[in-house]
């Protein structure tokens, strides 16, 4: 740990405790939280969604709405000033110079219509004051700092001209830029590629270093806590069920809580020497699922999509090749694991082989090539395939019952009568894990690991033979993930689907594939077994990904440590 919290605390919270006003009452979001944070730490706040990580955060930074949620009691002191007494116009002064924060997604934090010079300017000519000139230096130093290239044609530029990890550097510069005393950084690096999000830490290391600044660092990623943390909060249900160092805390947990979000993080090298992913069934344990046929049920053979080409007067405007001549096989029962980062062409690939958007090559499936199929022939390969998608809230229709949307795929085919219909919706919520009673509740009543899991029903509706799942679990807490991850692999076990599985996580693609495919701009670089992949990677990019994922052990810490 890099300071003492017994002597000087930069920041304490004592007793706090926050509720949500709802049309029946006040409900207790967060219940008597108290930790402390010293010169120079990283506290890391651990715990699922819900858990009341970032209602702490907002209250530290007092944002929290005021129509829907409100501080009850406790302190929140900055040194020895409680901040929960503090004014509007007195925290606004707070805010940015004393306390700053970064928050999860980058593109939604920046304001997408002004450039970033004018962004990264506002808070230091607001709190430092001085002229343009010097406040055009200081952002200057601030995103050489952030190890962005070319600053100065970076402050002429907007958000979208700029990568996620590009744009979170940016807010990383822009939280720093008047030295605050405390860093609070929301999931800072969730929606990063995991190449990205090591660089991305790496970095927080290093300004750590150099800055000085105490650090509250937001995450459900327990691998990201282990690289991390000085010292761990774990929080559920709004209480803090266990604080200590981040050794203590991985090595001699004492909640059980603790212990199942550890267990539940995927390690890469966990299937070291097995050819697959691990059997969930006790029928699988004791005789794994045969192959069913030797036919493949996707083919696919130098698939190209191009994005941005079309006809004018002149001729056809070559557009941007998103997939460049990609080919693969997948049969019954086994699992193809499609890895890679943002803009490498593995989301593409997904809506490709499905036919929902258009393509050159080849791709058949179960034996149908699809490019010539008209849309009255293309239905009934419908029912042989579909989709799973990374949010499952933006999946599910919010005005439709959950069994409407589960009996929907079959209304729209055609099968069976509406008895029939509702006794499939039942089966198939049994067989996610849910009950047949929850069919008439709508999507928002339900957590994002029981909405993912009627996704999968839905998508079982038509008794598929491939599921394409689009980061199917990169938006679930890590136990939720795990329990989903296992639902899916008993359900290939028991009804021999076959899983194109597309992920930019390498733990999970390790864990759930039989063969691994690595997409780097458009192509497959690098093409085999699980084994072969993960044990022995040919390419440079494959041991840089596979590099980079968190290890959930602070003594095995693999990023530059620095401060």
């Amino acid at each position: 740990m890099s300071g003492d919290i017994r002597t000087a605390p930069v920041l304490s919270v004592d007793g706090l405790t926050v509720d949500a006003l709802t049309d029946r009452g006040a409900k207790r979001v967060l219940d008597a939280v108290s930790f402390c944070l010293a010169a120079g730490e990283t506290l890391c706040l651990a715990g699922e969604s819900g858990s009341g990580k970032s209602v702490t955060s907002l209250s530290v930074m007092r944002l929290l709405p005021r129509a829907s949620l409100r501080i009850v009691s406790g302190s929140i002191k900055l040194g020895d000033r409680d901040l929960t007494g503090l004014g509007e116009r007195a925290m606004r002064e707070v805010r940015g110079r004393d306390v700053a924060m970064i928050f999860q997604e980058p593109m939604t934090s920046l304001n997408p219509v002004m450039t970033i010079g004018k962004q990264l300017l506002e808070p230091i000519l607001i709190h430092q004051g001085g002229n343009e000139a010097s406040a055009r230096a200081q952002a200057l130093r601030m995103l050489d700092a952030v190890q962005i290239t070319e600053p100065a044609r970076r402050l002429r530029q907007y958000p979208h001209e700029l990568s996620g990890g590009m744009r979170q550097r940016v807010m990383i510069a822009m939280a720093l830029s008047c030295r605050p005393k405390v860093l609070i950084a929301d999931e800072p690096t969730t929606a990063l590629d995991v190449t990205v999000q090591a660089q991305i830490l790496k970095l927080m290391r290093e300004l750590k270093g150099e800055f000085g600044t105490s650090t509250i660092l937001i995450t459900h990623d327990m691998g990201v806590v282990a690289e991390m943390a000085d010292r761990v909060a774990v929080m559920k249900d709004g209480r803090l069920v266990e604080i200590g160092s981040a050794v203590d805390i991985f090595e001699r947990p004492t909640e059980t809580y603790t212990r199942e979000l550890i267990a539940a993080v995927p390690r890469i090298g966990a299937r070291t020497g097995t050819d697959g992913p691990p059997a969930v069934t006790a029928e699988a344990k004791a005789a794994p699922l045969a192959e069913k046929s030797l036919e493949p049920v996707l083919a696919v053979q130098n698939l190209k999509v191009t994005y941005g080409a079309r006809a004018s007067l002149f001729g056809r405007k070559a557009g941007q090749l998103a997939v460049d001549g990609v080919s693969f096989e997948l049969r019954a029962g086994r699992t193809l694991g499609l890895v890679g980062e943002s803009g490498s062409g593995k989301s593409t690939t997904g809506k490709a082989v499905l036919g929902l958007i258009p393509y050159e090559g080849y791709v058949a499936i179960d034996g149908e090539e699809l490019m010539d199929l008209s849309v009255r022939a293309m239905r009934p390969v419908r029912r042989l395939a579909q989709m799973i998608f990374q949010d499952p809230y933006a999946s599910l229709d919010s005005r439709m019952t959950i069994g409407a949307a589960i009996a929907e795929p079959m209304l729209i085919h055609g099968i069976g009568d509406r008895t029939d219909r509702a006794d499939r919706v039942a089966e198939l919520l049994r067989r996610v894990g849910l009950t047949p009673d929850v069919a008439s509740r709508y999507p928002h009543e339900f957590s994002g690991g029981q909405r993912q899991r009627i996704c999968i029903a839905r998508a079982l509706s038509l008794k598929p033979k491939l599921i394409v799942a689009d980061e199917s679990v990169a938006a679930l807490d890590v136990s939720v993930r795990a329990k989903v991850l296992d639902l899916m692999l008993e359900l290939q076990e028991t009804e021999g689907l076959a899983y194109l599985f597309i992920s930019h996580d390498m733990a999970v693609i390790e864990r759930m594939s039989h063969d691994v495919a690595v997409m780097n701009g458009g192509r497959i670089v690098e093409y085999g077994s699980r084994r072969a992949v993960f044990e022995n990677p040919e390419e440079d990019y494959t041991r840089r990904l596979i590099a980079a994922v968190p290890i959930p052990d602070p003594s095995q810490r693999h990023l530059a440590m620095t401060g």
